[in-house]
């Protein structure tokens, strides 16, 4: 068995290039929902490349990019805080996977309402983990910490899809 890192080590380990990247700058470490701080650091993301107006093909394989590369990076930094499989404090899964999510709505209609929703919705399943974000959560490491949240994001994708379909948003 492997000893978890001293609280020492598990202090320094803030600073540590792949934690930051993970905890989103250290979004992670508030003491208060930090999941919730890390869905509003997707928001302002998915805001930033809605504004930018890239080509959707440019736009999905950079977010496809991103949650990949985060599956290493979210097994990295959970082995340098020696917390868990799924730390909370780690947040590039709810940052990453809320604009990935979005990709169901074109970049103009991604306003301040829809945001907001998406955001809403992309916590609520997060916190609920419908079938399958609880059994993706299980997955190993940091594709565990990343699946549950696309699942959350795939349920978001799909509500905000309809709503929109019915003509409410």
């Amino acid at each position: 068995m492997q000893n978890s890192p001293s609280p020492a080590a598990r202090s320094a380990a803030w600073w540590e290039p792949v934690v930051l990247v993970a905890t989103c700058g250290g979004i992670g470490r508030a003491s208060v929902a930090p999941g919730t701080w890390g869905a509003l650091a997707g928001v302002v993301v998915a805001a930033a490349l809605a504004r930018a107006r890239l080509d959707p093909i440019v736009e999905g394989a950079l977010l496809v990019a991103v949650n990949l590369a985060a599956i290493p990076l979210c097994t990295a930094a959970a082995r340098r805080l020696g917390s868990g499989s799924d730390p909370g404090a780690i947040v590039l899964d709810e940052c990453a996977s809320l604009p990935l999510g979005l990709l169901v709505v074109p970049a103009a209609a991604r306003g301040p309402v829809l945001l907001a929703t998406a955001f809403l919705l992309h916590r609520f399943f997060d916190i609920l983990k419908p079938f399958p974000c609880r059994q993706l959560e299980r997955l190993p490491a940091g594709l565990g910490v990343m699946a549950d949240d696309w699942a959350a994001a795939g349920w978001m994708a799909l509500v905000i899809g309809l709503v929109r379909w019915w003509g409410w948003l």
